[in-house]
């Protein structure tokens, strides 16, 4: 289905044609239409389509795991078929002026709609149930920087606002436009701009356009025997340029860097013009960085068309692994020893005793009789020998890639230091099936909104000593704050580690609750995760380790980075879009 999707996507290109992306992207929720959770007659759950580890398989426990936590099937909502949108603003000069060009123009009603919203809880909410108070009034696809710059200049001419789309994924509502916006709002979608245009393997450099998705761009550079290695949790749909826009971090960061470390050169379409920093030397003494400037900027500047990255060999060897530990406090001590000491294999994920439950109840029925067995005895061992208790147990998943020989080494040493902190190794199996679940978290979300369900996952950055603190204060918080707004089931709170540095961790935070008899439940979901946001900025964690800022999480930056900064900002937006033409409101 997807090749097929692909090479019709190709033709259509070729041909001058468009294939809507909504046509294989859902417009009604997150990822492939052919991927779902379905609820069976026997209130079984099953993973439709044939994309992934589990597809079309029956997951025997999932629908208990949902029911201890509150989920009545009876609740089932009604999701709308469209998404209801008011008629286009029409700047009919611009309208007639790009339809000059040759690329694909569109005021349709789905598509506009389609490039309005990202995919927080709110906005998936809208999608679902409700109605946008402002969608863009057009969107251009263009298939070349030079298209994008006669787009920018035109617009600058006429006054009208243009918003860049990339893979559209963002969590931040950094495409939730202003209701009191009165010009033109036209969204740049940059799908057409992807190819990998240079790959230079004496220097290891690849210049790529913008628009390239994460799978493609890996599916690309394979050609080359190379590698970018960033692989966000979004990786199949999000886009090089959203991943600069958002300063973005892939599971991979140890071996390959987060996108700062990746990151070269950028070129990007403002309305002073094109500009890109003339040099792609390793390193350079030249006063700021503009590139620094340019990364997690989210649109304010103008529009990326393309960038030098860096790129790596392929790994001659990749190992999937897996721990299981007898708390999350230990597992946490583990997670630490590797960060301060520079164990770090390409990939080290802890969850806690939740979400170790939650993925258990993600495994399909198991018809053999000998692997089921195996389970069994397995189960056996770690509860009754070794006596964990399985209200306590947390599991780290564990990916390597590299040469065998450093891949076969640092396996050693993690076993050795798992083991002094009570680790039980559960196995390359386990390992994988820890990964597939990251895929599998969005299309989740979309499967309990139909049962009442509101949930989303929210991340932070913290230092080591202020670590332990924020993992107990911060479910109290979010507990006492349902409580106090009337949600009557207990909600669902659950943290990772999913990524260590040398002086702190990434923490992922996923909270949800049923909101049958609440009358506003994005409301109240909205409040709860500012205390939430509060608290962990009281507790000493940063407001974003990678999702990024947007328009969500704006009110906290003055507290975050300081007015100067602020005032640093706007000062270069002023210089840099005097009218504004880039008016998504990220940010500043």
């Amino acid at each position: 289905m997807e090749n097929s999707v692909r090479r019709l996507s190709l033709i259509s290109n070729h041909l001058g044609q468009h294939i809507p992306k909504y046509t294989w992207f859902k417009p009604d929720g997150w990822g492939f239409t052919d991927t779902k959770f379905f609820l069976n007659k026997q209130n079984q759950v099953y993973l439709g389509g044939n994309r992934y580890l589990d597809s079309g398989k029956i997951l025997p426990s999932f629908a208990q795991f949902f029911q201890d936590q509150g989920l009545e099937f009876a609740n089932k909502s009604t999701i709308q078929k469209s998404i209801p949108v008011d008629p286009p603003v029409r700047n009919q000069d611009f309208l007639d002026r790009i339809k000059q060009f040759s690329f694909y123009v569109t005021e349709e009603d789905q598509d506009r709609a389609f490039h309005s919203h990202g995919h927080t809880l709110q906005e998936m909410f809208i999608v679902k149930f409700g109605k946008f108070d402002r969608t863009v009034d057009l969107v251009v696809y263009p298939e070349t920087e030079e298209h994008v710059g006669n787009i920018v200049k035109l617009a600058n001419e006429l006054n009208v606002v243009l918003v860049p789309y990339g893979g559209g994924t963002n969590v931040t509502h950094a495409l939730q436009l202003d209701p009191n916006e009165k010009r033109t709002i036209c969204s740049v979608d940059l799908s057409k701009l992807s190819k990998v245009k240079e790959v230079n393997k004496e220097s290891m450099t690849a210049v790529v356009e913008a628009g390239i998705a994460g799978k493609d761009l890996e599916k690309e550079l394979l050609k080359h025997g190379v590698c970018c290695g960033h692989e966000p949790d979004s990786v199949e749909f999000s886009t090089l340029g959203g991943w600069i826009s958002t300063n973005a971090s892939g599971m991979k960061k140890n071996i390959y860097g987060n996108i700062d470390d990746i990151v070269l050169t950028i070129r990007i379409v403002t309305p002073l013009g094109t500009w890109e920093k003339p040099c792609n030397a390793p390193r350079m003494s030249t006063g700021p960085d503009v590139n620094r400037v340019l990364i997690g900027s989210e649109g304010l500047f103008g529009i990326i068309t393309s960038a030098t990255i860096k790129v790596k060999p392929l790994p001659a060897h990749k190992a999937y692994d897996s721990y299981v530990f007898p708390n999350f406090e230990l597992g946490t001590k583990f997670m630490k020893f590797l960060g301060v000491n520079n164990i770090r294999p390409a990939s080290v994920r802890l969850v806690d005793n939740m979400q170790f439950q939650f993925a258990l109840s993600l495994k399909p029925a198991e018809h053999s009789i000998f692997k089921h067995f195996m389970d069994r005895v397995k189960k056996f061992y770690l509860l009754t020998i070794k006596g964990f208790d399985p209200k306590q147990i947390c599991a780290c998943t564990l990916v390597y890639e590299g040469n065998k020989e450093v891949v076969d080494l640092q396996q050693h040493q993690i076993d050795e230091v798992a083991r002094n902190f009570k680790g039980l190794r559960g196995g390359p199996e386990n390992g994988l099936r820890g990964y597939f679940l990251t895929y599998m978290i969005a299309y989740l979300r979309d499967f309990g909104m139909e049962y009442d369900l509101v949930a989303e996952s929210f991340e932070t950055a913290i230092s080591w000593d202020k670590l332990d603190n924020l993992l107990k204060s911060l479910p109290k918080c979010i507990e006492a704050a349902c409580a106090a707004r009337g949600v009557k089931k207990r909600p669902f709170v659950s943290s990772r580690i999913t990524q260590v540095y040398d002086t702190g961790a990434c923490v992922y935070v996923y909270f949800g609750f049923f909101h049958t008899g609440v009358p506003d439940p994005v409301k109240v979901y909205c409040e709860v995760e500012d205390e939430a946001r509060e608290e962990i900025l009281r507790c000493g964690g940063s407001l974003s380790h990678h999702h990024g800022v947007g328009k969500l999480r704006k009110k906290f930056m003055n507290k975050c980075v300081g007015e100067p900064a602020l005032s640093i900002l706007r000062g270069v937006k002023k210089e840099v879009d005097p009218k504004n033409i880039f008016a998504n409101g990220n940010l500043i």
